[in-house]
C-alpha cells in the first residue's frame, strides 16, 4: 500500500476530510463502509465536468458530437487507462478474495474506484475543486486525441471521407461464410467503384466483418487519394517569359 500523499500529490488534491479519501478506495469486498455511494455521485460530476470541458474546448462541435466525445472519455476503459497512470491500484483497499482473483488489475474496479474519488473531492472540496482535477486530467487526453473522429466506427469514418471528395458510398457484400451455425465466421467485401478499391474482412458477425474491410478501405481510399495530384496545379514551364513585375508594399499587401 503506497503513501496516500502519492496519490494527491499526482491528483493535485488534498483532502481536508482523510476519511473521505479512504472511503473512496475502499472496495465492497474488504468493508460494509465501501464506495458504491461515492461512485454514484461522482459519475454524475465527472460527466458535468467534462461536459463543461468539451463545452468550452470544442466550440465547433455540434450537441450530438460533444455526446459521442464525452461518452468515449468517460467509458469504462478510458477510465481505467486514467487509474493505471494514477497508479491507483496501489492505493485501493480490497478483500482477500478480490485480490486473490486479480481485482487490483480489474477494469470496472479501477474505474468505479476512480468515479469514487472524483465524488469525494466534490464532497471534500465542493464542484469547482473536482472540476479542477478531472479537468487537469483530461486537457492533456483531449489535445492528444482527434475528438473529430473519436469513438467513430469504421464505417462511419469511411462514409464521411468519401463524401467529403464527392465520391459514392461503399459497397458491402457478403462473399462468404463458413463455420457451424453457432461458430460462423462472415468474408464481407467492401468495394469503392470510382476508386477501383475492392478489399475483403473477416469477423464472427456481418457487421464485424464489414467493419474490418472498412478500415482497410478506409486506408486504401486515403493512399488513393493522397496520391492524386490538386486540381488546377501546373507543370512549370522551362524558361518563361519575361513579365513585367508587380511590386506591393507592406501595407498594401
Amino acid at each position: 500500500m503506497t503513501s496516500p500523499e502519492v496519490l494527491q500529490t499526482k491528483l493535485g488534491y488534498v483532502f481536508q476530510d482523510a476519511a473521505l479519501l479512504t472511503l473512496a478506495l475502499t472496495h465492497r469486498s474488504f468493508s460494509v463502509s465501501h464506495n458504491e455511494r461515492l461512485e454514484f455521485l461522482g459519475d454524475s460530476v465527472l460527466n458535468l465536468a467534462v461536459a463543461n470541458l468539451l463545452y468550452q474546448e470544442l466550440q465547433g462541435f455540434n450537441e450530438g458530437d460533444l455526446s459521442r466525445v464525452r461518452s468515449n472519455l468517460v467509458r469504462q476503459q478510458a477510465l481505467n487507462d486514467i487509474a493505471q497512470t494514477l497508479s491507483l491500484h496501489q492505493h485501493l483497499f480490497l478483500g482477500e478474495g478480490e485480490l486473490k482473483s486479480g481485482g487490483l488489475r480489474r477494469p470496472s474496479i479501477l474505474a468505479d474506484s476512480l468515479e469514487a474519488l472524483f465524488g469525494a473531492i466534490f464532497l471534500d472540496g465542493g464542484f469547482d475543486a473536482a472540476a479542477r482535477v478531472i479537468e487537469g486530467i483530461y486537457r492533456p487526453i483531449l489535445r492528444s486525441v482527434d475528438a473529430a473522429t473519436l469513438g467513430k466506427d469504421a464505417k462511419t469514418l469511411l462514409q464521411e471521407f468519401l463524401q467529403g471528395h464527392g465520391l459514392s458510398l461503399p459497397v458491402y457484400q457478403v462473399v462468404a461464410t463458413t463455420g457451424a451455425a453457432h461458430s460462423q465466421m462472415f468474408e464481407v467485401e467492401c468495394a469503392i467503384a470510382k476508386l477501383t478499391i475492392s478489399v475483403f474482412g473477416s469477423g464472427a458477425s456481418r457487421r464485424a466483418a464489414e467493419q474490418m474491410a472498412a478500415t482497410q478501405a478506409l486506408a486504401a481510399a486515403q493512399k488513393a487519394l493522397s496520391a492524386v495530384p490538386k486540381k488546377g496545379r501546373k507543370k512549370k514551364s522551362a524558361a518563361p517569359a519575361p513579365q513585367a513585375k508587380l511590386e506591393f508594399s507592406p501595407e498594401s499587401s
